[in-house]
């Protein structure tokens, strides 16, 4: 995501190196290269002037403070300018009625589908809603279907009625059932069409009338670039929509949709969403996916990750057991799920500072904890809890009964003893340094 970008960026930002001081000879170079950059990343020619001419303006004259260097300096003003530019804030969803309609809309194989389900999940989960998902895609085949299946798959009802064809009797029926059933929150897949046509906007528009939805979201794929901003203006004209969701983020994406949408339209990105996975929704923040795009990870994001997937009680208890060197295999797999649960491992990764472009040519497999996992499964319940137990022989069956080798069950229990040895004398050593950083937790999460 957003890697040629980046890239492109930096070079930019070198062209500054060894200049004393931002002044209108020295940055009219950068301010080019930037402003090609984001024209190649498909960021419409007028915001991409707008925006290095904004740039500019605050860029020259600038004080460079003797510790920080002119790029550096860039660097902060381009940030600013792009936060803004995406919309400044995350802007959460207003759900005020009950039952709090949200309507989705966009064009077939934008991801509405699919992302309707993941924000059923994120409400049930994050907002403690009671939702159900409501199939108003009466064409596309398999549509009810695969609304279903996914409803499954979040363990959230879904609403369908299959022998109506007239979207717009569906969903005030599946309002009147939300209001005797003690729902709170109804999410409405819509039709999409291959291109924009008259038939597509009239129903959207109806439906929007009849239900007076709470939040009504365009659903764009954000691999489209500058197409995706001009379909996002033409709903926009039409239904007034309320926000923009930004789907398949992981994929090629030059970064052009993200940028310049909210400046077409005036509407901020409440969601992104990437991957196939149910969990993998991201309420949109500006200044993280800035922080991204110049290179700069994304932290923030990726401790939210790791708090929603941390049971503290057993944070505590692990810790008890790594200070007494009793860390086994059971807690280390334990370890293992939690990561997983966070999401894809690469885009993981990515959020930590410095680490997206060492890993950007880098393939990490999702499945890449399989090996280990196997090695662990093929271990009795004793030798999990006692890994001193493993000699010669043991090793042998564990690694039969995986499908590995013994080098490789000798590579893992090397590698997981190194790693109960960090783990311990960074909780047992510099106690001053270790109740300095649990205060920082502290003030960061409070």
């Amino acid at each position: 995501m957003f890697d040629n970008l980046s890239d492109r960026l930096e070079q930019a930002f070198k062209k500054l190196k060894g200049q004393g001081r931002i002044s209108e000879i020295n940055i009219s170079e950068t301010l080019k290269e930037i402003r090609r950059a984001l024209v190649d990343a498909d960021v419409n020619y007028k915001i991409a002037k707008s925006f290095t001419e904004n740039v500019k303006d605050k860029a020259i004259g600038q004080q460079v403070i003797k510790s920080v260097s002119p790029g550096q300096m860039m660097v902060k003003i381009v940030y600013d300018e792009l936060v803004q530019l995406m919309g400044g804030k995350a802007v959460e969803l207003n759900l005020k009625s009950k039952p709090a309609v949200i309507l989705l809309a966009g064009l077939q194989g934008s991801g509405k589908t699919t992302f309707a389900a993941k924000l059923a999940l994120y409400l049930k989960n994050n907002n403690n809603r009671n939702v159900m998902l409501v199939a108003c895609d009466v064409y596309r085949p398999a549509a009810i279907e695969q609304l279903k299946t996914l409803g499954e798959s979040v363990n959230v009802t879904v609403f369908a009625n299959e022998d109506e064809k007239n979207p717009i009797k569906i969903a005030l029926e599946a309002f009147n059932y939300a209001k005797n059933n003690n729902i709170d929150t109804l999410i409405v897949d819509t039709a999409g069409r291959l291109a924009i046509d008259e038939d597509m906007m009239k129903e959207i528009r109806m439906l929007h009338e009849t239900l007076k939805p709470d939040e009504t979201l365009f659903v764009v794929d954000a691999m489209t670039g500058q197409d995706a901003v001009n379909t996002a203006k033409a709903f926009n004209d039409v239904l007034d929509y309320d926000g923009v969701v930004l789907t398949k983020l992981d994929g090629d994406t030059r970064g052009g949709a993200a940028i310049s949408i909210k400046a077409t339209v005036d509407k901020p990105i409440k969601f992104s969403s990437i991957g196939e996975k149910m969990d993998d929704i991201d309420v949109f923040h500006p200044d993280r996916m800035a922080s991204r795009i110049l290179g700069m990870g994304d932290i923030v994001s990726f401790v939210e990750r790791a708090q929603q997937q941390v049971d503290e009680e057993k944070a505590r208890e692990v810790e008890k057991k790594i200070k007494k060197n009793k860390f086994d295999f059971n807690d280390f797999y334990d370890q293992i799920q939690q990561v997983k649960k966070m999401g894809n491992l690469k885009d993981l990764i990515s959020m930590i500072p410095g680490m997206g472009k060492a890993v950007r040519d880098i393939d990490i497999d999702d499945d890449a904890f399989k090996l280990i996992e196997a090695i662990i499964h093929s271990m009795t319940p004793y030798e999990r809890e006692h890994p001193e137990v493993l000699n010669g022989s043991r090793k042998l069956r564990i690694a039969k009964g995986s499908g590995t080798s013994v080098q490789d069950v000798n590579t893992f229990l090397k590698q997981f003893e190194e790693m109960r040895k960090m783990m311990k004398k960074a909780l047992t050593t510099n106690p001053k340094q270790l109740k300095r950083i649990g205060q920082l937790n502290k003030n960061l999460f409070s």
